[in-house]
Order: C-alpha cells, then sequence, then structure tokens
C-alpha cells in the first residue's frame, strides 16, 4: 500500500491548514473568554442578589403574634 504513487497534493495545502487552524484558534479563545465572562457575571448577580435579600437570616416566625406593650 505504501508502494504506490502519493495522491497530489495542492501547493497551498499547508498555508490554508495554517489558516484554518488559526481560525479555529481564535474561536476557542474567544469562547473560553465569553464563557469566563459569563461565569463572572453569573458570580456578580448571585452576590448581589445574596447581599439584598439575605438568604442565610432566619425569617421571622409567624405562629405567635409579637408581644408589644410588656
Amino acid at each position: 500500500m505504501l508502494e504506490t504513487a502519493h495522491p497530489p497534493v495542492p501547493a497551498d495545502l499547508g498555508t490554508r491548514a495554517a489558516e484554518r487552524g488559526a481560525r479555529l484558534l481564535r474561536r476557542r479563545r474567544l469562547a473560553r473568554r465569553l464563557l469566563w465572562l459569563l461565569l463572572a457575571l453569573a458570580a456578580v448577580t448571585f452576590a448581589v442578589w445574596a447581599v439584598l435579600e439575605q438568604p442565610w437570616v432566619v425569617p421571622p416566625s409567624e405562629i405567635a403574634p409579637p408581644l408589644e406593650g410588656w
């Protein structure tokens, strides 16, 4: 199989492959940056929500009315 003639290869194959590889790297880099930006935005949004809502504070009990005037 290796003893047969090799198929013809276009002269600009290396250039096209390098351009395509660079394009793929740019797309991956952009996608990675967008995902990091989305993650940072989600973290900031969660932090703002947590500061405003304070989910760690125990809600007041609604079983008995408040004692006033004692």
